[in-house]
């Protein structure tokens, strides 16, 4: 009898467990359905009685992205009129012109014209303002992005109405639509007879090919060393991320592996082709802005000591999405797990499952960072995105420059002299000269720039500091005397930042002669990153020895 009783006793409280996850489950499923119906209510009480009318597809869209808001910014909603945009992000491709378009102050500006699309062979050039599509004049419309009117069927036929600098009337330029692929690799060539450079941007589905494609041919032209730049890399699909790892992890070795709430789809990736070499010395060049797949290539590289590591640590974005189908043709993308490198470490910074009060989110500290080693036993961490070997300083710009970048002065003054110049040097070559710059400074006399310099914030925020005090009394002398004396001559500035913007804008006119790909070769003589890439090259000891574990 105690023998059944004991028993009796110990399987209650496994009994009463399960009945309570049970409730627990049906607590939450009730509270999912009260919450729904109260929105539903909600919604046809303000459809039917709010004093204008709404519009039902923009008010549920708002709804939604409000909710995911508070989880994290890669779990996102797609309405059945954004699920061509989600297509052009997985496969690269969508049927357009394959032209870059800016609104700024209600001008539509063709910024960049992408080789071998219909905008290219149609003869559209950088600068040109679009004043109609199809004869619908743009300036009528509320919706400020003419994208939706570009794009279309394969083979159709869509007339521009443009204004061009120097013509003397509006221009009527038909373009046939086509199927544009958006290049993950914008550039790869050769930097010297012996450093190859491939310039990865993005991850969608065609991304390993082109990696191989450009690998297989500048082997051809004699590379024996690589640069693989993932700088501004957002990521893209992760099997395009171990694809790419693949090209220098040989076959079998583990690239990352998954896991989420759901267990059944954790899973462990290895590589499953040959790679095509595990030799030649690799330097990855990564900034902040290089993300999640981007992040899995350069830390599984860094992981094996296959290559070094230059440039800035990395986002740290280490979660995976898996997108879901919804009904009415929408779908979701969904945070569903987290990724880890080989190393054992993930490698994500921002910690979105706990909040702050105020609703911002944070950044893992290094107190809890924890500590993991590649094969060869260096030093590595997690928590904090990808820290590369050698740190190089982000390149930041004086106010002068970004004023100018950003009231699109430097593209204005290139569009000019490309009307001007019918040919240039090539990109490599090509130099702005000293007269050339002052006759930039010239037209720029009767140009409207304001910016404001760190000198001058740090005396403003003085200044406010002091009047709340009330102490502002003791020094406003002072303040004014320095506010004089540092008061900034934008003739003085446009001397004194002279290289820097001599710099922007040969590779801003260098764009509108060789589009994107001169654009690269003309960045190359003031990229650090590049820079430090060259010299450790022409010092392999050194190269070596950043692999090598600290004894």
């Amino acid at each position: 009898m105690k023998k059944h009783l004991r028993s009796f006793w110990l399987a209650v409280p496994v009994v009463a467990g399960l009945a309570f996850i049970s409730f627990k489950q049906d607590d939450r499923l009730f509270e999912i359905a009260r919450n729904l119906d109260i929105y539903a209510t909600l919604f046809k009480e303000l459809n039917a009685y709010y004093v204008d009318e709404v519009n039902p597809n923009k008010l549920i869209k708002t709804s939604i992205d409000g909710m995911l808001k508070n989880l994290d910014p890669y779990t996102v909603y797609y309405a059945e009129d954004d699920i061509e945009d989600y297509m052009t992000m997985t496969t690269g491709k969508y049927n357009g012109i394959g032209a870059l378009v800016s609104s700024l102050e209600n001008k539509h500006i063709i910024m960049m014209v992408y080789e071998d699309t219909p905008a290219q062979k149609a003869g559209l050039q950088l600068g040109d303002e679009i004043l109609k599509i199809d004869g619908i004049d743009l300036s009528t419309l509320d919706d400020s992005d003419p994208g939706k009117l570009l794009r279309g069927q394969t083979n159709s036929t869509v007339k521009l109405t443009i204004k061009r600098y120097g013509a003397p009337k509006p221009l009527e330029i038909p373009v046939s639509r086509d199927v544009v692929k958006v290049t993950n690799v914008p550039y790869y060539g050769m930097i010297n007879d012996e450093v190859g450079y491939i310039d990865l941007k993005d991850f969608t589905a065609t991304a390993s090919r082109e990696v191989r494609n450009a690998f297989q041919e500048l082997k051809g032209k004699g590379m024996k060393k690589l640069v693989l730049d993932v700088r501004e890399n957002p990521g893209g699909l992760l099997n395009m991320a171990i694809e790419i790892s693949n090209v220098f992890i040989p076959k079998g070795e583990e690239i990352v592996s998954t896991k989420g709430k759901v267990t059944e789809w954790n899973k462990t990736y290895e590589a499953y082709n040959p790679a095509l070499d595990t030799e030649i010395p690799v330097v990855v060049l990564a900034n902040n802005h290089s993300a999640s797949a981007a992040e899995i290539v350069a830390g599984v590289i860094q992981d094996y000591d296959r290559g070094v590591l230059i440039g800035q640590r990395t986002y740290g974005k280490g979660l995976v999405q898996t997108t879901r189908d919804l009904s009415y043709n929408t779908k979701m993308k969904i945070t569903t797990a987290k990724y880890y490198i080989p190393s054992g470490r993930c490698i994500q910074a921002i910690d979105y499952s706990h909040r702050n009060e105020d609703g911002s989110v944070g950044k893992v500290p290094d107190s809890l960072q924890t500590a993991f080693t590649t094969r060869a036993g260096r030093v590595v961490y997690d928590g904090g995105g990808v820290l590369p070997d050698i740190l190089t300083e982000k390149e930041t710009y004086s106010p002068l420059a970004m004023s100018l970048a950003r009231k699109r002065l430097l593209f204005d003054y290139a569009v000019k002299y490309h009307a001007e110049h019918a040919t240039i040097k090539p990109a490599r070559e090509f130099a702005v000269t000293d007269a050339e710059y002052q006759d930039f400074v010239k037209w720029l006399g009767d140009k409207e720039y304001g910016y404001t310099t760190q000198v001058e914030k740090d005396l403003n925020e003085l200044e406010a500091s002091a009047k709340k005090e009330k102490s502002i009394g003791t020094i406003e002398d002072q303040l004014k005397a320095l506010k004089t004396k540092l008061s900034h001559s934008k003739d003085n500035d446009l001397q004194i930042h002279k290289d820097e913007i001599k710099a922007l804008l040969q590779e801003e006119i260098v764009k509108h002669y060789y589009l994107e790909k001169g654009m690269k070769e003309a960045s190359f003589n003031n990229d650090p990153e590049m820079k430090a890439a060259l010299a450790l090259y022409k010092d392999m000891d050194r190269y070596n020895e950043l692999l090598k574990a600290k004894k």
